[in-house]
């Protein structure tokens, strides 16, 4: 039996992905996602009799008849990480339409969908969407006549657009055009102009991946007796209680069967008591579904069956096998992500097996290493391990949940750009604070002025008024003299007769100096610096975007004295 070609759509975070599948379906999922972005996968089925209908012209015009039973269409999220939608033995999705806004081009998440494709070795088109925005562009009309017969400005608008686009393509190592000018389909891309908003080019896209499909797939749409699939999303349903939304891809899946899925801490065995599919055309996550006894791949399907509480979203799901061998390939498949893959690292949390796969996958992209990921909510002990990192790394010490709620010490978010955004501004503030931190510990830059007049003890420690001329006076620093020789460590400072630790710019205090007389070491008037060594000096460069600038002029003159004995100090 030959299944129904499963269909990715992927792109830039706005190019109209979402919107292009509506118009298909003649629905509105887009108005409900978090932040108008895709984050969680859904799936539609797109029957051959609707495929039919849509392209019957096209098909008439080619003499071209449909072979395969349908398309099973694939909304992912944004990101290119979503791609990684897992099966057994690879990818999810046979073919994908990568969606180009004709007005901007490839954007830095299309290129890295391309890496993704070519990486898997994906066979896909290119929908270059929003036509309708080209000034002049006639939108009453099909594809062909718009493109063929519009005026000689806006044909030249559009070509031009079109060839950047495909430009670009080039430099990344693909021959592309415009998908009714290609004579190979094996050495070229295909490029079809569509619009999401009036539905000019969506015959044409549709007929190019279901023709591709049937030309070129072959044998990879022949299913066999096993019923495989992954779990979308679990789900509570009104008088049934909790089930399973899935994709099967393979084979074919019947009520009254043992089931073996994927769970968060090992396989779940249960019997499916009963097998919803969705309405055609509509979109699983909000569709209305019908009873049947059999489900044939590629297909939308919902699960009711005992246990589903212990499955994740992202699982896979093996029917028609003997038990023992289902389980051994759900554990295995699921141990391929559920792996603590790096000595030390963040933890990261996600709601279902994809979600986490594709956080995990991005993070190590970001070279942002990940200690231990899982499924589920944030626990408390997931905190606790993180915090047990703080010693080795504190830019480790942190959960990173995606798809899951709030929790007070972690960083959240549902759109999973952002969330590596937010870890990326948290790190960079924890690794400066570790750098005024080592700065602390270091002898703070500090120039100071003995006062005239003011010596209340001559020895024995010397007591004389100070005034900071730049920088910080700390107790217990070296102090050394303007050539560069040690003259005491400070040993107490006060302030309007209270005992101070410290004193900044233009204050004035009275400074207790040991091993000091004045009138031989220190005189009225002097003027004394901080004694920083040659190798604090150099930890002092290596920060010095956290310097102020009166430290800076400070460290500047140190420097310079240091020079007049050695002219490499602190190069």
């Amino acid at each position: 039996m030959i299944r129904q070609p499963i269909v990715t759509i992927m792109g830039h975070v706005d190019h109209g992905k979402t919107r292009l599948l509506d118009k298909i379906r003649g629905s509105a999922v887009q108005e409900k996602e978090a932040g108008g972005i895709t984050q969680a996968i859904g799936a539609s089925i797109i029957g051959s009799t609707v495929l039919e209908k849509i392209c019957k012209p096209l098909l008439k015009a080619m003499s071209m008849e449909l072979t395969i039973p349908g398309l099973l269409f694939v909304d992912t999220p944004g990101h290119a990480a979503f791609v990684n939608l897992r099966k057994r033995g690879g990818n999810l999705a046979d073919i994908a339409i990568l969606v180009i806004d004709i007005n901007e081009g490839p954007m830095e998440q299309t290129l890295e969908c391309v890496k993704v494709l070519k990486e898997y070795k994906i066979p896909f088109v290119i929908a270059l969407n929003k036509i309708d925005l080209i000034k002049g562009w006639k939108n009453d009309v099909t594809l062909s006549e718009a493109a063929s017969n519009a005026i000689p400005s806006v044909q030249k608008v559009f070509e031009t657009k079109l060839y950047e686009t495909i430009g670009k393509l080039y430099e990344l190592g693909f021959e592309a055009e415009r998908f009714d000018r290609i004579q190979d389909h094996t050495k070229t891309l295909a490029v079809i102009p569509v619009s999401a908003e009036t539905g000019q080019g969506i015959p044409e896209l549709l007929m190019t991946v279901a023709g591709l499909a049937q030309r070129f797939l072959g044998e990879k749409l022949v299913t066999t007796d096993i019923a495989r699939g992954t779990v979308l999303e679990i789900k509570d349903q009104k008088g049934v209680g909790k089930v399973v939304d899935a994709i099967i891809y393979d084979g074919s899946i019947k009520q009254g069967q043992t089931i073996v899925m994927g769970g968060v801490d090992k396989p779940v065995v249960a019997k499916i008591k009963a097998l919803f599919q969705p309405a055609p055309m509509q979109e699983m996550r909000v569709a209305k579904f019908k009873p049947v006894k059999e489900a044939f791949a590629s297909t939308g399907v919902r699960i009711v069956c005992p246990k589903v509480e212990e499955v994740a979203a992202g699982m896979p799901i093996i029917a028609g096998m003997s038990e023992t061998k289902a389980k051994k390939e759900v554990e295995k498949e699921v141990r391929e992500v559920l792996i603590e893959a790096d000595k030390e690292g963040v933890i990261a949390k996600a709601d279902s097996l994809g979600s986490l796969e594709a956080l995990v996958m991005l993070l190590k992209k970001h070279d942002i290493p990940v200690k231990k990921a899982g499924i589920g909510n944030i626990t408390k002990k997931d905190l606790a391990d993180a915090e047990s990192m703080k010693e080795k790394n504190s830019l480790h010490a942190v959960v990173l949940g995606f798809n899951v709620p709030k929790q007070e010490g972690a960083i959240t978010n549902d759109v999973i750009y952002r969330l590596i955004e937010a870890y990326q501004k948290w790190a960079a503030k924890q690794k400066k604070r570790i750098e005024l931190e080592k700065l602390n510990e270091l002898v703070k830059p500090c120039k100071v002025m003995v006062m005239k007049g003011y010596v209340f003890r001559q020895s024995n420690p010397a007591i004389v008024g100070v005034q900071v001329e730049e920088g910080e006076l700390r107790n217990n620093i070296p102090l050394m003299n303007d050539k560069g020789e040690h003259v005491t460590i400070l040993k107490g400072i006060q302030q309007e007769k209270k005992q101070v630790d410290h004193l900044k710019k233009n204050d004035k205090g009275a400074a207790s100096l040991p091993d000091v007389t004045v009138g031989r070491q220190v005189s009225e008037n002097q003027i004394l610096y901080s004694e920083i060594s040659e190798e604090q000096f150099l930890q002092y460069k290596e920060f010095k975007d956290t310097l102020t600038e009166d430290d800076k002029k400070v460290l500047k003159e140190i420097a310079t004295i240091m020079r007049e004995h050695n002219p490499v100090w602190g190069v």
